[in-house]
C-alpha cells in the first residue's frame, strides 16, 4: 500500500495520550494493516515505532424526518491506528517530513 495514513486523529483523548505516554493517533485507509502502517510512519516522520494498534470504527445509522418521509443513511467506515514511539522520540505534526522538505529546499536553490 503506498501510503496509508490519511489524517493525524487530533481529539482531547489523543493529544492525552501523545502527552502521558507517548502514542499518537492516526486515521488511516480501511484496507492498510499494521506493518504497512509502521512503514509509513518511520518513512514520512523518521521515528522509530515501537507498537502499532488498530481500530475498526464502524459509521452510524443515521435518520431524518422529512415532509417527504424519513430519509435513511450511514456515515462510512473508517480505521484508526494508535502508534508507539521509542522512548525519547516525538512526532510534530507541523513540519512533517524533514527529509522531502530538505530535497525541496536544494532543488530551488
Amino acid at each position: 500500500m503506498r501510503n496509508p495514513l490519511l489524517q493525524p486523529w487530533l481529539t482531547e483523548k489523543s493529544t492525552r495520550l501523545t502527552e502521558q505516554q507517548g502514542q499518537y493517533a492516526f486515521k488511516v485507509k480501511t484496507a492498510a494493516n499494521k506493518t504497512d502502517i509502521k512503514r509509513a510512519v518511520k518513512e514520512k516522520f523518521g521515528v522509530d515505532v515501537q507498537s502499532v494498534r488498530t481500530v475498526n470504527c464502524y459509521g452510524k445509522e443515521k435518520r431524518q424526518y422529512t415532509r417527504k418521509g424519513l430519509i435513511a443513511g450511514k456515515k462510512s467506515n473508517w480505521k484508526k491506528a494508535v502508534i508507539t514511539l521509542k522512548e525519547g522520540q516525538v512526532i510534530d505534526y507541523y513540519s512533517g517530513s524533514t527529509d522531502k522538505g530538505e530535497e525541496k529546499e536544494s532543488k530551488k536553490g
